[in-house]
């Protein structure tokens, strides 16, 4: 069986798009077909109404959140093993511990973690129990005494415990005999039928007869009366007293706790600590039901491998996923300027100048020579659309545009009239609140010591849009108040006109912006005739005056 290949998770930019998220399905979709192995299209943020829109017209399930990047305990190498049962004898766990050439084991009972043995803890069975009474002090089961001298039951119950009394030798006469065994005790005894008749006289709890000597009728009955239980061993009286303290249960050499344990979902950075500060070999981890699941050591700490990501639609590091500095970046596809993601060796970078990353995606589709679904054309399609504002934005090129028409032909759809659905969607106010709105497609950027954000909703609707302006102006204060950004800025964007009011907030906010657009001094509204795209219009003429 070959080994199975790591997870990679494909996500777009915080605040997702239309584009992030469809272009985040769609390259899932080619890497799995080109490769085989495991591609995951992810989310790191909530849907807007326009991509729900889309996604729901072509019938394809929302790719699942991703909160962070962060390496967990569930990424790690995680030991499977089954465990032992807590009244399961030393031997029997000895004996798997070197079928499986393992050191530390799990007890569990009904899957529920109630110990840990290791191979230290049996040394100490062996090397530091010398009293006789330990394994009615650890209610010794007669089943594991059987097992463990490779006897027989006689008479009795083997489920039985052993619960009291001690365990002895009755090698001597009858009458030091009497001396030292009591009642209850377990009386280990060779062929003397005067010993072993001795020994149910005084109540024994258990005989275990060595060499496999005979006992008569009559004491087996008499036994049978009191309860008695009576084994058979092959083994001579030396070795049976040698082996018998290995029928102990597990349990009762268990290290019981406070056991250090960790969870499937804990970070990897919160458990380093904990961790290095413990002598342990081996950690037990447990699923959020409190079941064990496996071990972790601390080797396998060390070597624990980066979640791998594949970032879309996006290359710097304020919209990426949280986390994004401790993953593994394998590839990023995008068509904005260059940001300040750092990688830690050389990585797949696909950076064009077109209008919508979807456009990339289709033409690595081509270029691999895989069919492109009509359910994926219809994404891609919608996706173009969404960012070129149906070309209408400057950020559209000829390629852009060839693209988009092809997919439509693929999907078969209208692109004018599913532009209209579109972006009637996403600039619904239906059940929205003023931070919705904001931040449903939204940007961090830093410029020098500045960090600013601006958010963008399209419409083919004036009054749609004074609405929204309402909404918003007196919340963006509050936008400010985490203290995580300096300005804020929105664009209110009027697909039909071709123009942006934008709506400003934070110290120095308007005037960048006037001084950026050289407006004059005394302007009320902040109108942007052509200004359209955040990305090629407003965001390089916004950073070209900060950085001056």
């Amino acid at each position: 069986m070959g080994k199975k290949s790591k997870k990679v998770y494909i996500v777009g930019h915080k605040n997702p798009d239309t584009d992030s998220i469809c272009s985040a399905i769609a390259y899932a979709e080619l890497k799995r077909r080109v490769t085989g192995d495991d591609y995951v299209a992810k989310r790191a943020g909530q849907i807007n109404e326009e991509t729900h829109y889309v996604l729901k017209k072509f019938k394809v399930d929302a790719p699942g959140f991703l909160q962070n990047v962060k390496l967990q305990v569930k990424d790690m190498d995680i030991h499977k093993i089954d465990g032992v049962e807590p009244n399961v004898s030393i031997r029997d766990t000895w004996n798997k511990m070197k079928e499986n050439n393992i050191k530390t084991l799990p007890v569990l009972k009904d899957e529920e973690l109630v110990g840990v043995i290791s191979t230290g803890d049996i040394a100490t069975s062996y090397m530091e129990v010398y009293d006789n009474r330990v394994l009615s002090e650890a209610r010794t089961q007669y089943k594991n005494i059987i097992d463990t001298l490779d006897g027989k039951l006689i008479s009795g119950n083997e489920h039985g415990c052993f619960t009291t009394g001690k365990v002895t030798v009755g090698a001597s006469n009858d009458e030091l005999m009497k001396e030292f065994i009591e009642k209850d005790d377990l009386v280990i005894l060779g062929n003397r039928p005067e010993a072993q008749a001795c020994a149910v006289n005084i109540d024994a709890s258990c005989m275990v007869v060595c060499q496999d000597a005979a006992v008569s009728p009559e004491l087996i009955k008499k036994a049978e009366e009191q309860s008695i239980v009576i084994i058979s061993t092959p083994h001579d009286t030396y070795t049976v007293a040698r082996l018998i303290n290995q029928s102990i249960p597990v349990k009762y050499f268990m290290s019981k706790g406070p056991l250090i344990t960790f969870s499937m979902n804990d970070y990897v950075d919160d458990i380093r600590e904990r961790m290095t500060k413990n002598k342990f070999r081996d950690f037990p981890i447990l699923d959020r039901h409190g079941r064990f699941r496996g071990f972790i050591s601390r080797r396998r700490f060390l070597n624990v491998k980066k979640k791998q990501v594949i970032l879309v639609d996006h290359n710097e590091k304020s919209q990426a996923v949280d986390g994004i500095e401790e993953a593994d970046i394998v590839e990023i596809i995008d068509h904005h300027r260059l940001g300040n993601i750092e990688t830690m060796g050389p990585v797949f970078f696909r950076n064009q100048p077109v209008g919508c990353t979807a456009t990339i995606i289709t033409q690595m589709y081509e270029e691999a020579g895989v069919e492109i679904p009509s359910d994926i054309a219809g994404l891609l399609c919608c996706a173009i659309i969404s960012d070129t504002l149906l070309f209408r934005s400057p950020t559209c090129t000829a390629v852009d545009e060839k693209t988009a028409k092809k997919l439509a032909k693929l999907a078969k759809i209208d692109m004018e009239k599913m532009s209209m659905e579109m972006f009637n969607a996403g600039s619904s106010l239906k059940g929205k609140t003023a931070e919705d709105i904001l931040f449903q497609d939204f940007k961090q950027f830093t410029v020098t010591d500045t960090v600013f954000g601006v958010g963008q909703i399209n419409s083919m609707n004036k009054e749609e849009l004074s609405e929204i302006k309402e909404l918003l102006v007196p919340y963006l204060p509050k936008a400010l108040e985490g203290g995580k950004m300096e300005m804020v800025y929105f664009m209110l964007t009027d697909i039909l006109n071709e123009s942006t009011e934008l709506l400003c907030c934070g110290h120095g906010a308007r005037a960048s912006m006037i001084n950026a657009f050289d407006l004059p001094e005394d302007t009320d509204r902040i109108i942007l005739k052509g200004v359209v795209s955040r990305k090629k219009q407003l965001i390089p003429t916004l950073v070209a005056a900060l950085q001056q």
